[in-house]
């Protein structure tokens, strides 16, 4: 059978600020910009999930979307829409709410998520029209 790659998209709503508290007020600013507002900052995402894996003969499916889509939620959208990714997100509990670092923590909470004979191919994390992330997994993976 073919390998073929299919991508479901979402969109949420998230805030979040860059900022280290080992750093003072004007070394974040410097290096963060806008994005180490203390009153936080927010961004309309785009999140794409690109799976891979043979297409099924029966269904002709490489996974049915349905169960790509409630994976997503599940896993990821019904924790971070309309939240704080730094207060309020358990799994970036930690961790620098960069979208980068943020692309990896999505990859984590997905792959488990997946059937049998399904891979994780890419996460794509648009910030804003001008900004977004690319992650294909770990190195080796």
């Amino acid at each position: 059978m073919p390998t073929v790659r299919v991508t479901r998209r979402a969109h949420f709503c998230s805030a979040h600020r860059l900022h280290r508290v080992d750093w003072s007020d004007e070394q974040n600013r410097e290096v963060f910009g806008d994005c180490s507002n203390p009153n936080w900052h927010g961004h309309n995402y785009i999140l794409d999930v690109t799976v891979e894996g043979p297409v099924d003969p029966e269904t002709g499916f490489v996974m049915d979307l349905k169960q790509l889509k409630h994976a997503m939620n599940e896993r990821v959208i019904d924790d971070v829409d309309h939240r704080n990714l730094n207060l309020e997100v358990s799994w970036l509990e930690g961790t620098m709410a960069s979208t980068e670092n943020f692309a990896v923590a999505i990859w984590d909470r997905i792959a488990s998520a997946l059937p049998e004979g399904v891979r994780l191919h890419r996460i794509y994390l648009q910030e804003t029209p001008n900004n977004s992330v690319e992650y294909m997994g770990p190195v080796g993976g």
